[in-house]
């Protein structure tokens, strides 16, 4: 019975050192989820001006003249054949399945390419999505793991420059973006959007009252990359944001389920305890009646 009473008092020790831990974790990532969430309101803003200044410039003859607004033909009408999938995951775990679901989603993106016809150069930026694929076999066309949770604009212009002198080039035929669209820390749905070619914003229904200073076309001409950068850019804040709430989610649960079974354990110890009280007061009463007896 000591033995097992001291086993018990181990496992609890244990449990409680864990519990300290995913509660410091919950407490970091709750932390960090306040300056994520930050950088994903301060992004929207600007992203939604973008949009309506796109609408309101972009034209079907001004599109014919921009590669980056311009859909290629399918590969089976001698378009391009290579197709780039971006997958955006974290540098680390114990975020619950919020990995998972990004690399599935990923799969899927790729999958849905190659029955089209294409060969997909899959770009991954996060260890854990570039762990995955290196261990099933597959080949990266880029590895970063450089850009952790605090993303830049210009980790965005570093990692979709390259792809966009590519599409214009006529190589690719497409650019996809997979990432985990925020919604609120405990929704981070993973999406797959088209960053190239553009889809391009339809106008609003009133005509702007804008002056052109230079005309439309030398405006798209800066405008298109700067757009296509700020969409990389929002999918690596709202990844990072989404991450961080999805620790703190998984975190939070470790520290409730380590709080429960530290008092089943307290409760199966006590009883154990208890019993072995009672067994010795038994055998002292039977063995003072023996005497008296």
């Amino acid at each position: 019975m000591a033995g097992k009473g001291r086993q018990l008092r181990g496992r609890i020790r244990t449990v409680q050192n864990t519990r300290k831990i995913t509660r410091t974790m919950e407490l970091v990532a709750t932390s960090k989820l306040k300056r994520a969430q930050d950088r994903v309101v301060a992004a929207r803003p600007y992203a939604e001006a973008l949009r309506q200044v796109m609408g309101d410039l972009v034209t079907p003859e001004l599109a014919a003249q921009f590669p980056l607004l311009r859909a290629p033909e399918p590969p089976a009408r001698g378009g391009p054949r290579r197709a780039a999938v971006i997958l955006i995951t974290s540098n680390r775990g114990l975020a619950g399945a919020f990995n998972s679901n990004l690399i599935k989603e990923a799969r899927r993106t790729v999958e849905r390419l190659e029955a089209a016809g294409h060969e997909v150069d899959l770009h991954a930026v996060g260890k854990k999505g570039a762990g995955y694929f290196k261990y099933v076999g597959r080949l990266l066309a880029s590895d970063r793991q450089d850009i952790g949770d605090r993303p830049t604009v210009d980790h965005a212009a570093g990692l979709v420059a390259p792809l966009m002198a590519g599409y214009e080039a006529g190589e690719l035929a497409s650019v996809d973006l997979v990432y985990a669209r925020f919604v609120s820390p405990l929704s981070t749905p993973p999406t797959t959007v088209r960053v190239l070619p553009i889809e391009a914003p339809t106008g609003r229904s009133r005509a702007p009252n804008y002056l052109f200073r230079p005309d439309p076309a030398a405006i798209l001409e800066q405008l298109l990359p700067l757009y296509v950068r700020n969409m990389i850019y929002r999918g690596l804040v709202e990844t990072a944001a989404g991450e961080q709430g999805a620790r703190r989610t998984a975190m939070k649960n470790a520290t409730d389920n380590a709080g429960e079974l530290i008092q089943y354990l307290t409760r199966t110890y006590n009883r154990q305890r208890q019993a072995a009280i009672t067994q010795e007061i038994a055998e002292i009463v039977g063995g003072a009646a023996a005497l008296e007896g």
